[in-house]
């Protein structure tokens, strides 16, 4: 079962701990050589930030592609180098997660609530569309790839405010189950606090 797969490579990658900024911040070494971070919340346990390092076709490292939290601020000399720079204006996506929910928020997206169909594919993502064909996005969903989940319809509930439009996915039972068996292996990590040495100087 795949939730069962995701939960050993969990278990069998390098994992080092540090408590940084009111945040736990855990880093994995898979046997692959991928490297993920995730950040919890120290009194929550929530995560709130989820990034993996990307390597180019060469094996060069291109930096971390950010998973869950806020995208990356974008270099600001792209404008040098390619003579293009993505409108501020353009729609962007952060993700979030809570206890109990799944969440994206599409920033710069200004029409009304009901211009907006969010739905449920086959191809394992969630699909926004607009009638007035301005806006079409389909989002993957890795947290249900990683436990072997389709999204279902009615876990989806959206909101449209300040020119965002919220997408709120419930959590199902076994994605739960397998984020809370992936938290118990976190919380037994040996963590060292921010400034801390290692080991002992002589």
């Amino acid at each position: 079962m795949a939730s069962e797969q995701w939960f050993k490579l969990i278990q069998d990658a390098k994992k080092t701990a540090i408590i940084q900024d009111g945040k736990r911040k855990v880093h994995f070494l898979f046997e692959d050589g991928k490297e993920m971070v995730e950040e919890y919340h120290l009194e929550t346990n929530v995560i709130v930030r989820r990034a993996w390092r990307e390597k180019g076709k060469l094996g060069q490292d291109v930096g971390w592609v950010v998973e869950v939290g806020d995208p990356e601020p974008r270099p600001q000399d792209n404008l040098e180098i390619s003579g293009i720079r993505e409108s501020s204006n353009a729609p962007f996506i952060s993700r979030r997660i809570t206890k109990v929910s799944l969440e994206w928020r599409i920033r710069n997206l200004p029409y009304p609530k009901d211009v907006y169909s969010v739905t449920a594919e086959n191809d394992g993502t969630i699909t926004v569309r607009t009638s007035n064909k301005k806006y079409f996005k389909k989002l993957s969903i890795p947290d249900l790839e990683r436990a072997g989940l389709k999204p279902e319809a009615d876990r989806i509930t959206f909101t449209h405010q300040f020119n965002t439009l919220i997408i709120t996915y419930k959590k199902p039972p076994l994605l739960i189950d397998l984020e809370k068996k992936v938290l118990q292996e976190v919380l037994q990590l040996k963590t060292r606090k921010e400034g801390e040495v290692q080991c002992p100087t002589s």
